[in-house]
């Protein structure tokens, strides 16, 4: 078979017809972190117009409703509290398009028949992320800001500094935003082969300990908050199985 018989032939056989070199996929990222941070920039723009409302309404209420004294402590700490609270409400806004650079730039190595489930899949992992969020911040904030201004004795008064708070309150919320990507993450490790249903429900024990101490590191440092997020988090494990092994069994 001549050289140029046997290229044709390759080029038959490999089903990634014009895919990119090692170049080319550099520079598509380039460009998809430029969008991503396009798209952060214009959540942050929006985040800033609407600040007082995501500040006084949105992040204080949990604090307003567990009676919580909060001081700032810091000079131009108000200052700093706003600009941290607008950059991450507008990358909280923009998540759906970070998602949506995401898989555009790992659509080359996808089928044909894969890459028009990638609009399905950005809206699915958006919609986990906010769930998590919502979770967080309606049912795990409540529950552990009344354990924190309740706790100890009544001869100190609870008095928290206004970063300390909204680092606690917006690390809780989007570590369970975060965590509640696990069905769209399995789901993409079963789609390239590295994950599967059985090595899941072998290793089920284990996996909740995972939870356990992930659950600790997420949460304040209270065994009910730990509790509140393990228990969805488990479901969520038994939840992904059934979506690996649909996937599975499709491959």
């Amino acid at each position: 078979m001549s050289e140029k018989e046997l290229s044709e032939k390759i080029d038959e056989e490999d089903p990634q017809e014009g895919s990119m070199s090692f170049l080319e996929h550099l520079e598509e990222l380039r460009w998809r972190l430029i969008y991503s941070f396009i798209g952060i920039v214009i959540g942050t723009i929006l985040s800033w117009i609407f600040i007082d409302y995501l500040i006084n309404v949105i992040l204080l209420q949990p604090a307003k409703n567990a009676g919580i004294d909060l001081q700032n402590l810091k000079p131009f700490g108000q200052v700093f509290v706003y600009l941290e609270v607008a950059i991450i409400c507008g990358l909280v806004l923009s998540i759906p398009n970070v998602f949506y650079q995401f898989w555009k730039f790992i659509a080359p190595g996808l089928k044909e028949k894969e890459r028009k489930y990638i609009s399905s899949i950005v809206v699915f992992s958006s919609l986990c992320f906010i769930i998590g969020i919502v979770f967080a911040y309606f049912v795990m904030l409540p529950i552990s800001l009344d354990f924190a201004s309740q706790f100890g004795t009544k001869d100190i008064n609870n008095q928290f500094a206004i970063n300390e708070y909204l680092s606690v309150i917006i690390s809780v919320m989007l570590g369970a935003g975060v965590v509640f990507e696990l069905p769209m993450v399995t789901y993409f490790l079963t789609k390239i082969g590295i994950l599967t249903p059985m090595f899941m429900s072998k290793y089920r024990k284990y996996a909740i300990v995972v939870i356990l101490i992930l659950s600790a590191f997420l949460t304040p440092a209270d065994i009910v908050s730990q509790i509140i997020l393990a228990i969805p988090l488990s479901f969520l494990y038994e939840f992904s199985i059934l979506i690996s092994k649909a996937v599975y069994k499709k491959k």
